[in-house]
C-alpha cells in the first residue's frame, strides 16, 4: 500500500482485509454467474449428450480462470492505490 517497508497500521491492515474479502465474494460470483451462464443450457435441458458435456466441461474450465482474474485485477488495483480516498470522490485534491 505504502512505498515504505515499516509497519501496517491497522486501517491499512483492515483496507487490506476487507479489498481481499471483496475480491473473494466478486469473483466467486462473476465465475458463477459465468458457469451458470455456459453450462446452465447442459444442465436445465435435454441436450445432445455430446454438446451438453462439452458445455459443462467449458464452464468447468472457464470459471476459475474469471475466477482467478478477478481476484488478481481487484487486489492489483488495490495494491496500486488507484481508489478515491472518500466515498463519491475521484481526487481529493480536485
Amino acid at each position: 500500500m505504502d512505498s515504505y517497508r515499516g509497519r501496517r497500521t491497522k486501517a491499512q491492515q483492515d483496507a487490506a482485509t476487507v479489498e481481499i474479502g471483496y475480491a473473494l465474494v466478486s469473483a466467486g460470483f462473476a465465475a458463477a454467474v459465468l458457469f451458470g451462464a455456459v453450462a446452465g443450457p447442459a444442465l436445465l435441458f435435454d441436450l445432445p449428450r455430446a454438446f451438453g458435456t462439452a458445455l459443462v466441461w467449458t464452464g468447468l474450465v472457464v470459471a476459475p480462470v474469471v475466477f482467478l482474474t478477478r481476484v488478481v485485477s481487484v487486489l492489483v488495483r488495490f495494491r496500486r492505490g488507484a481508489q478515491p480516498s472518500q466515498p463519491g470522490r475521484t481526487n481529493p485534491d480536485s
